[in-house]
Formats: structure tokens, sequence, C-alpha cells
């Protein structure tokens, strides 16, 4: 990674306090950027399309493919993030917007505190890949690693449904936990002279002073994103760019620039 001269230190905001109205305004902003200058966000989600054609389409079965490609996205996500985090700042500020700007921003953080937030994307992936692993044979045997039953009366069974729901709980902590680290953290970054270690400790204490509302956001983030992905995850194109632009402005808020 190539080194930066030393930067002063921004200061760290205080812990905010946010209520649902912020969540809709950071919402509706972000879907005001993205009609304002579509084509960023068109283009970052196309990475993201691309990508889930790439696995669906070549990795069925090449599990080699699949694996490298997975463990690409989380790596991958945090600079894609930058472009939208950086479109919403230059509309915000009136600063002229242009694709070698945004881009010119997107390749300088490579040498900034994002590539650090994506290795940290990438050991939660591992592990929990690990532990999803662990236990699919905990309840289906450890010959259920040699190949997951094909058929789904095999998922029907008292072990198979106590399986799926124990990965479901299991996953869905994981989740937030990531959620909590990177929901605030991911924009600070982009936008303050900060280390990530601090970037993430901030967020993580954001989410608890604020556990209602961020859950919220975390839900609304993952439902948009689900029924994005029907059909061929064209919905994508609209729904990640306005999280994205949503994710900026909800940042502004909680550190108190709205």
């Amino acid at each position: 990674m190539t080194a930066t001269p030393d930067l002063a230190a921004s200061p760290l905001p205080d812990v905010p306090r946010l209520d649902r109205g912020d969540l809709a305004a950071a919402l509706r902003a972000g879907w005001a950027d993205y009609r304002a200058a579509p084509l960023y966000g068109l283009f970052f989600s196309a990475v993201y399309v691309l990508g889930g054609l790439i696995l669906t389409q070549v990795g069925a079965g090449l599990f080699l493919w699949t694996l490298t490609l997975s463990l690409g996205f989380p790596l991958l996500a945090p600079f894609l993030a930058v472009g939208l985090y950086e479109a919403s700042r230059r509309l915000h500020t009136g600063e002229p917007l242009s694709f070698s700007a945004v881009l010119g921003v997107v390749w300088r953080e490579r040498a900034r505190q994002i590539p650090w937030a994506g290795a940290v994307m990438v050991l939660f992936f591992l592990f929990w890949s690990f532990l999803a692993h662990m236990l699919f044979a905990l309840f289906m045997g450890p010959s259920a690693l040699l190949g997951p039953p094909d058929d789904l009366q095999s998922y029907l069974t008292g072990a198979g449904i106590a399986m799926m729901a124990t990965e479901l709980v299991v996953g869905g902590i994981f989740a937030f936990l990531l959620f909590s680290l990177t929901a605030i953290s991911l924009p600070m970054l982009v936008d303050l002279e900060i280390d990530f270690v601090t970037a993430m400790g901030f967020s993580l204490r954001t989410v608890r002073a604020n556990p209602g509302v961020m859950l919220a956001w975390a839900a609304t983030i993952a439902v948009l994103t689900l029924l994005a992905l029907v059909p061929w995850f064209l919905g994508l194109f609209v729904v990640l760019p306005v999280l994205g632009h949503a994710s900026w402005h909800l940042y502004r808020r909680a550190a108190g620039m709205a």
C-alpha cells in the first residue's frame, strides 16, 4: 500500500442522537442525488449487477470462481461506495461533477484507510463462511460437507429447519455487527482525516446510541436490496445508488453537518 503524507487528524464529532425523521430525510436526499446525477449511480451499480450475473452464470458448480469473486466483492464495495459519496459531496458543495474527478477520488482512496475497511469486511466474510460450514455439519452431519443435499426434503426435516433457523439468527447477528462497524465509518473515512479503527469505533457508538433507528436503517437496506434482486438484479440500478447517496447524507446528519 502506497504511503501518504502525515496529515493532522480531524476532530471526532460527538455521538449523535438520530430519529426516524433523519432516515426519511437521508432517503429523500439520496433519491434527489440519484435524479440529479443518474449516470454515476448507474455506473457504480453496474459493477454489482455484472458481478452478480457472473456469480450466477459462471460460478455455478465452480467453487474456485465463486470463492474468488465473492472475496473480491467486499474489497471492491467500499471503493464503489466512495464514488457515490463523492458525487453527493460535490452536488452538496456545488463543485464541478465529472467522472474524471469522482474516479480520481476513488483512485486516491487506495492509499488511505478505505482498503483497511475492505480488509475487515473480507475477514468477516471468511469467518462467517467457516462458521456457516461448521453449523451445517453440526446439524446435517459431517458427510454434508462433501456436498450439500440437493433435494428440498432434506431441509424440511427437524435438523434441516433447525440448521436454517440457526444460520439465519447467527448470520443476522454477524451482518448487523458488520453494518454497525461500517454504516457511518465508510463515508467518514472519505470525508475526514481519520484512521479506520477510530471511524469504526464512532460508527459502533452511533449504533449503540441509536439502536432502534439504526436497526430500522439496516432493515431498510436489507429489504430494498432483496427486492432489487428480482428480476436479474436490475432493481440494483436504482436501489444501490439511492442507498449509497442516502448513506452519505445519514453520515452528515450523524456528524452534525446536515
